[in-house]
């Protein structure tokens, strides 16, 4: 008796999980093997949302309110977009972005000159140029940003820079944005001032892309940059860290002789 009950029992199991699956494939495909109402309209939305001419390749499909997007656009910043548009959508439950950017192809290499060339200049008259240490590393298009940004849109900008760029395939944000504090930007702008105040060094700052970088978190300062002399690397030590509240000063600054020309 307890063998058939058990018998039973699994049977029911297994029926009631049969029934739960047949539901759930009822949700996303309709009898005649159309999608349901509720893709035809997330697709709908997305794909006006999508009339854009930087997006006219682009192609949407939708499956139990998962949104596959494929396709060939310009940008990565193309591909980003129809991303965010795609999220923006009211009931998508995620994104597959299968997009792929296109373009002339550029060299690893290619593409981090431009690029370092870029986030050189990239802020200048905001005031902030100082306290951005970015750096650049590209492998098969891919770039990933590395280093210290003063503020948010210091971080967004150079990100901005990046996805804009022809031949990049994918953006990889790994920016540190250094804390909001007035005791940082205090010791920063101290800093500034005793290293660019010395007479010798005071030509770093006639080239907006070519400062010394002054990053702080919490009164530990970093020298970020590329000097022409182990002399001024170590006078732009000393200065910072003769700056009243600054508690550590490390010093990464390089020799001009020692970098290379797509490092800096």
């Amino acid at each position: 008796m307890r063998t058939a009950k058990r018998a039973v029992a699994i049977f029911a199991t297994i029926a009631l999980v049969c029934g739960l699956s047949q539901v759930g494939a009822a949700l996303a495909i309709n009898e005649n093997g159309t999608p349901n109402a509720n893709d035809q309209k997330l697709q709908a939305e997305l794909t006006k949302s999508l009339d854009k001419d930087r997006l006219k390749n682009v192609k949407v499909a939708v499956n139990s309110g998962i949104v596959t997007l494929t396709g060939v656009v310009d940008l990565y910043a193309y591909k980003a977009d129809a991303e965010k548009r795609a999220h923006r959508i009211k009931d998508a439950l995620a994104v597959r972005n299968n997009l792929s950017v296109g373009g002339a192809h550029v060299s690893d290499e290619d593409l981090q000159q431009k690029l370092v060339r870029k986030l050189e200049y990239d802020r200048v008259g905001y005031g902030t140029t100082t306290f951005n240490a970015i750096g650049v590393k590209v492998l098969d298009g891919v770039v990933t940003l590395v280093g210290h940004a003063y503020g948010p849109a210091d971080k967004d900008s150079a990100i901005s820079v990046a996805s804009y760029t022809p031949g990049v395939q994918d953006v990889v944000d790994e920016i540190a944005v250094d804390p909001v504090s007035s005791m940082d930007d205090d010791i920063r702008i101290a800093v500034a001032r005793a290293v660019y105040g010395q007479a010798s060094l005071n030509r770093y700052a006639i080239n907006p892309a070519r400062p010394i970088r002054v990053s702080v978190q919490h009164g530990h300062v970093t020298l970020f940059g590329v000097v022409d002399s182990a002399a001024d690397r170590d006078l732009a030590y000393l200065k910072a860290n003769s700056v009243p509240g600054v508690f550590t000063v490390t010093n990464q600054l390089q020799l001009a002789d020692a970098v290379s020309e797509i490092d800096r």
